[in-house]
């Protein structure tokens, strides 16, 4: 099978690599392609030893209590006829939420064992971390995988150089035309195709959207077959109901009510942390915006929700095919909240990988204002906001009394618009020039 590239790819040779490396932790959800690259790590290693602790129960034994790391390997290499040479072998632990003693046993890897290659990972594994709360701390690193991003998609279809001449582009100096044009196509693509490796498998061997929504409803199957492991007191039927609420409600602040009218808003609430735990949805959160850091001014009375795949949700929705691929730029953009979900996702996917991420935006919170900014960033040690527009410039009041209120002058403005920028003379604080990059929807990368 075809091996797509990934960020993390390099990411993890440089973990192989270091001196000072630690267990490897890999999280995310479900079929995003942990244990596939792994595997493709796995090459580079003389040995390569996968465990699977759901499907290979009798290997439980080896991790106990008191454990001895150097012994139990010396055991499972005897069990499996796989050498373990340190430095030489890598050894992945997969499935490592079915079995609590094998999580607690990472940090021994580290301090008793600590030149043996280790990386684990789990499906559901969020579920069990929380019932270890310290764990391994300092001794664990743990690195967050999500689906394809949209340079990632482009690789995968052997468009390397267009993801090379875009990340070289800037306000200064943008694309030709007929790059522009094309990668807002791959985009149109995207939206329905989304990240999830099944899906972007079929996609580059088939180029069928029919069949991508089928390989999306068999993840959204795999997904529900997964919610009655979340919590048993937690009906099922309710959480395929928040879920698609999530969905419906994308670009909003979230309301419990819209979600199920009966239930109870804290029960509600308990199905959104369980949805977060699993990866199927990520809080932006409301955010005064006044410094740094970001979260210390957060509301968690105002969140929005991102779904986890784009392509998933369209799926969900039962979005046609040519209301994406037939629309106007400006109606691309605007019609609907795909465009400011894909933003945020590609945002957060090309963040530092070995850091969780936390997502915010701002709302006015006068009465009778509606005001609202999509995203909040921090670049340079500043606060930057981030706006998903339409094609054409238009008005931007809310970013302004945003800039004004924090004294703020740099901003993005992310559109289909090619890279450009311009700056706006605020005429309630004529001395004040605020200046506004563009950078297309398929460029996040460059931020």
């Amino acid at each position: 099978m075809t091996y797509f590239k990934r960020h993390i790819d390099a990411k993890l040779l440089e973990w192989k690599c270091s001196t000072g490396r630690k267990p490897l932790l890999i999280r995310g959800a479900r079929q995003v392609g942990k244990s596939t690259a792994v595997r493709e790590l796995g090459k580079s290693f003389r040995y390569f030893i996968e465990i699977n602790l759901e499907k290979q129960r009798d290997l439980h034994q080896f991790f106990t209590e008191n454990i001895d790391v150097k012994r139990t390997c010396e055991k499972l290499s005897g069990t499996l006829s796989i050498p373990i040479v340190p430095g030489e072998t890598l050894l992945f632990i997969d499935e490592i939420q079915v079995c609590k003693p094998a999580i607690m046993a990472l940090r021994y890897f580290k301090e008793d064992y600590p030149e043996l290659h280790v990386i684990a990972a789990g499906s559901l594994l969020e579920f069990t971390l929380q019932d270890l709360p310290s764990f391994a701390v300092g001794r664990v690193r743990s690195l967050y995988l999500y689906p394809f991003s949209f340079d990632e998609f482009l690789m995968a279809q052997g468009l390397e150089m267009m993801v090379k001449f875009k990340k070289n582009a800037n306000s200064d100096d943008p694309l030709p035309d007929k790059a522009h044009n094309d990668l807002v196509e791959q985009l149109r693509s995207f939206y329905l195709v989304g990240g999830m490796p099944a899906a972007v498998t079929e996609w580059v061997t088939n180029h069928n959207y029919m069949e991508v929504a089928h390989v999306h409803h068999d993840i959204i199957d795999a997904y529900q077959d997964d919610f009655a492991k979340y919590k048993k007191r937690i009906s099922p039927v309710l959480m395929r109901q928040v879920l698609r609420s999530v969905a419906l409600q994308v670009g909003e602040k979230f309301t419990y009510s819209a979600a199920a009218r009966d239930v109870r808003s804290t029960v509600i609430k308990e199905v959104l942390q369980l949805l977060t735990l699993a990866g199927l949805i990520v809080p932006v959160t409301h955010s005064d915006g006044t410094g740094l850091p970001l979260g210390a001014e957060q509301n968690s009375n105002y969140v929005k929700y991102l779904f986890f795949d784009l392509g998933v949700m369209q799926t969900i929705l039962d979005i046609p095919t040519a209301n994406v691929l037939l629309a106007s730029d400006v109606d691309f953009v605007n019609k609907g909240p795909a465009s400011e979900m894909f933003a945020g996702l590609e945002m957060m996917k090309y963040q530092d990988c070995f850091i969780k991420p936390e997502m915010f935006y701002w709302q006015n919170m006068s009465r009778n204002s509606s005001a609202e900014v999509d995203y909040l960033r921090v670049k340079n040690g500043k606060v930057l906001p981030v706006e998903v527009k339409a094609s054409t410039q238009g008005s931007m009041p809310s970013l302004w009394m945003f800039m004004r209120k924090r004294q703020l002058h740099e901003a993005v403005r992310t559109s289909l618009e090619n890279f450009g920028q311009y700056d706006y003379h605020d005429p309630e604080q004529p001395n004040e020039q605020r200046h506004v990059d563009v950078m297309p929807l398929y460029a996040l990368s460059n931020l």
